[in-house]
């Protein structure tokens, strides 16, 4: 391990030795205490080796080259492909990826031979001293780091998997006496190693192991964001023990999961996904590489539901009086960042009778859809892998669930309900084989802070995305789309978040076009239409953000590098800005429409379907992709293109590409026709604006056309660069689109103008936007323009900053005057514990809570007090 690792303030550390040791499989067996805010409870990790990861991986290069060979032999349409950056490909330091899933933990305190000299364990540190051991010939004890941040730990022990009954099994050994430790790493060796048509038998066995007693406690030693175990005498990482449970406990401030309640009122908690993921939930390694499965075992009051990434569709074991267990599983290998879990008193919203006037109906599952598991030729290590399974890849539509609080069922089967078959039948139109068996959609508190979140079989979704048709179907094609990239084919470097961003963005147009059953000519009018909105937010985004945000491979040849141990870190990670930053959904997404357009989307999207099904289960780097897609582009259309001009203009440069611009400048003027009919009605609106209050005698009124949600949109971006718009131009333009019932893209940008020109009668819409739809749109634009550019943000907690809220505007003096014109609602809010933040005081505003990551329950509105 690095121990001079030291990085700067607002990168994120990963600090997981995982070129030593890769975590294959974890088990989690927890409790949910939402009165004291706590989960505690145990996890087993199942651990592989360096030099057992070293011989699999070229046993399975040469199984995968026999396969290849007898492909081609056969004459199969699709042959054995091993990328660059297959697993099996990979050495050890940069990313082999096995399968594995979990099994239910039981408590244990009474092991057996314990090593007690562990001190400090109510708090749940040990000594430093016992860090390492020198007394072993100068040598120090191997050292397994793990990702751990805002976590209790209580007891690390060995876990004595040759006590379980019938594990001779998985051995050489013709009889289990003497056990050793290397008999017991054996054990773990060939289990974490079954082929995957034994998915059924090797999560059986997890769970076994898992409740195992244990044959020693181990030391272990924690710091701010990991935690080391060490035996006394095991040297080398093929000495460690291979099967540790960790008992633990979160804490209440942890930033990995929130404590809050629903819109009806009751207590909830789930997962973040960011900035800090999974490490303040249960240790773990955090690096995309160290890919691993699960299964967990949760429980929880009577009158909770569980909801988790699980390829089960877990149903509720009844324990004690008022308790409940419920138990997921994944047998996908996938980085432990993108397990998810959500406890609250959720509702599953069914849908009523099914209406012909339904973007699609809903078919019936193929009968061996969910059963059916084979194994065929991929590009990944070996798992139950849905590609090969015919039935999976013919599977439109796979089974689904819409759960939210009971109070917004109405609503959700309105909008989401009757969406989700449709664009689900769509993403598989596009793209190809659903990577996943099953989908729950959860609508998260409202105090979410962003618009949709995508795990492993589980996709969040703000209750803003509830307040229109538009809106709710695009952020679901979004996250749908995430399942495909970002889930399935991952960033292998998390700094290059374009990979799945900037697909996603590309791909829920093209979704979402296919849900609605669009003409082609209806779907690049609607493509065009959201391409001028892009164009305007990341015109905007990148003259408001510092140049070295703006890079989307940042770390340009050294992306994908890591330490020697594996320990890195993501740079600008616990950047608070970088949060509210959209260059590389935006960025990403010009640059795939620019490559779509230079091969032919037809061409392209077929390329597409072919780079899933080639990298699918695997991580990727940029290269990757781009060199793929530049071998299916012909010569004659390649012109100057090549990886790496692609990557001097478009990943690692700030601001907007040469290439965009040139194409910007081509089409200025050429806007298509819903663009060109919203240009119309800016210029009725401001020759309105500038008309005296009594009109000529002959002069004709404007008839204002009816317009989309997103023309409202790109109108209203408009209106916000006029210096001054009256007020009865405001009230106009209030009644004739009724503003104030349009979904909430719309609302944000009428509150901005209703904050800009004082509108003071309509002060009561920004403050049920801040109520309802606050926590997505984190950040109103006040005034543009040189003479006062102020922003108002409102955030969820005070994350990884402790206490320190990041803001934007030009000084607070002109802020202070801003919440001074807005009494009513430009105020700043109090915190949990009643604490006020006052607008104002100097570069940043701190709000000092005794908990400074327990959400806000109430509106916080937080002025600008940074200078530009």
């Amino acid at each position: 391990m690095d121990t001079k690792l030291d990085p700067s303030r607002d990168d994120l550390p990963l600090m997981a030795n995982t070129s030593h040791m890769l975590v294959r499989h974890y088990t989690l067996d927890l409790d949910v205490d939402v009165e004291s805010h706590v989960i505690e409870g145990t996890t087993v990790l199942f651990l592989e080796d360096e030099n057992s990861l070293k011989k699999r991986t070229r046993s399975t290069q040469e199984t995968c080259q026999l396969e290849a060979e007898e492909a081609c032999r056969l004459r199969t349409p699709e042959p054995c492909r091993v990328p660059m950056t297959s697993a099996r490909s990979f050495s050890c330091k940069v990313g082999c990826s096995d399968f594995a899933t979990f099994g239910k933990g039981e408590k244990d305190p009474s092991a057996k031979d314990g090593n007690h000299d562990n001190q400090e364990q109510a708090s749940g540190i040990s000594s430093s001293k016992y860090c390492c051991d020198t007394e072993h010939h100068g040598r120090e004890d191997f050292l397994l780091v793990l990702d751990c941040c805002d976590l209790s730990v209580l007891k690390v022990e060995e876990v004595d998997v040759a006590a379980v009954p019938g594990i001779e099994k998985l051995t050489r050994s013709p009889k289990l006496t003497g056990v050793c430790e290397e008999l017991r790493n054996e054990i773990v060796g060939e289990l974490v190693t079954l082929p995957a048509h034994h998915w059924r038998e090797q999560l059986d066995y997890y769970a076994l192991c898992s409740r195992a007693p244990g044959c020693g406690e181990l030391f272990f030693d924690t710091d701010a964001w990991s935690l080391r175990i060490r035996k006394t005498g095991a040297q080398t990482a093929m000495d460690f023990p291979h099967a540790i449970r960790i008992w633990y406990k979160t804490k209440p401030e942890g930033q990995s999961v929130t404590w809050t309640s629903d819109q009806s009122g009751r207590p909830c908690v789930y997962t973040m996904g960011s900035p800090i993921n999974n490490r303040a939930l249960f240790p773990c390694q955090e690096p995309p590489v160290a890919m691993s499965t699960w299964q967990a075992t949760v429980r929880a009051a009577a009158s909770f539901v569980v909801l988790m990434s699980g390829e089960n569709s877990a149903k509720p074991t009844p324990l004690r009086e008022g308790c409940l267990s419920w138990h997921y599983y994944v047998t996908m290998p996938m980085p432990a960042s993108t397990f998810t879990v959500a406890v609250g008193c959720w509702t599953e919203i069914k849908p009523e009778t099914c209406s012909s006037n339904d973007l699609a109906t809903a078919g019936p599952l193929p009968p061996s859809a969910t059963d059916s598991r084979s194994v065929g030729i991929c590009g990944h290590m070996e798992y139950p892998c849905r590609f090969q399974n015919t039935s999976a890849t013919t599977q439109e539509l796979i089974p689904h669930r819409v759960f939210a609080p009971v109070c917004l069922r109405g609503v959700c089967q309105e909008t989401l309900v009757r969406l989700l078959p449709p664009c689900l039948s769509a993403a598989h139109s596009v793209l190809g084989t659903h990577p996943f068996s099953r989908l729950d959609i959860l609508i998260v508190p409202a105090n979410f802070p962003s618009l949709g979140m995508a795990s492993p079989h589980i996709i969040f979704l703000s209750q803003s995305t509830l307040t229109g048709w538009s809106l709710c179907g695009t952020r679901l094609c979004h996250e749908i789309a995430h399942s495909w990239f970002g889930l399935a084919i991952g960033a292998r470097d998390w700094t290059e978040e374009w990979l799945s961003e900037g697909f996603a963005t590309h791909l829920e147009d093209i979704i979402w076009a296919e849900a609605q059953q669009l003409s082609s000519h209806e779907a690049q009018e609607q493509q065009e239409l959201r391409a001028c909105l892009r164009w305007h937010r990341l015109q905007d985004e990148l003259q408001n953000s510092p140049e070295e945000m703006q890079v989307l491979r940042p770390s340009k040849e050294k992306t994908g590098h890591v330490s020697d141990s594996g320990a890195s870190v993501v740079r600008h990670g616990l950047n608070p800005d970088k949060m509210f930053m959209q260059v590389h959904y935006l960025k990403g997404y010009f640059l795939l429409r620019f490559l779509a357009r230079r091969l032919g989307d037809e061409a392209y999207f077929s390329f597409l379907r072919k780079f899933v099904y080639t990298f699918h289960g695997q991580l990727i780097l940029s290269q990757n992709f781009l060199q793929m897609l530049l071998e299916n582009i012909p010569e004659e259309n390649r012109l100057e293109l090549s990886v790496e001009n692609i990557f001097q203009d478009w990943l690692e440069s700030s601001g907007i590409p040469k290439l965009l611009q040139q194409e910007r400048r081509r089409r200025a003027g050429a806007e298509c026709a819903l663009a060109r009919r919203v240009g119309t009605e800016v210029a009725k609106w401001t020759r309105a604006n500038r008309r005296p209050r009594r009109r000529k005698r002959g002069e004709q009124e404007d008839v204002f056309e009816k317009l989309l949600p997103d023309q409202l949109v790109l109108l209203l971006e408009h209106l916000l660069e006029e210096k001054t718009l009256r007020p009865r131009t405001l009230q106009s333009l209030q009644r004739t689109y009724c503003l104030h019932e349009q979904d909430a893209e719309v609302r944000h940008r009428w509150c901005e103008l209703i904050i800009k020109h004082k509108f003071t009668e309509a002060y009561e819409q920004v403050e049920r936007f801040l109520q309802e739809d606050q926590w997505p749109f984190r950040q109103l634009v006040l005034c543009r323009g040189s003479s006062c550019d102020v922003t108002w943000l409102w955030t969820t907690s005070t994350s990884p900053g402790h206490g320190r809220v990041p803001l934007r505007g030009a000084d607070g003096e002109r802020g202070c005057q801003a919440a001074a014109a807005c009494p009513q609602m430009l105020r700043a809010g109090q915190g949990a514990d009643g604490q006020v933040l006052s607008p104002g005081g100097g570069r940043n505003a701190v709000l000092n809570r005794k908990d400074p990551g327990e959400i806000v329950s109430r509106p916080l509105l937080i002025l600008d007090a940074r200078g530009a």
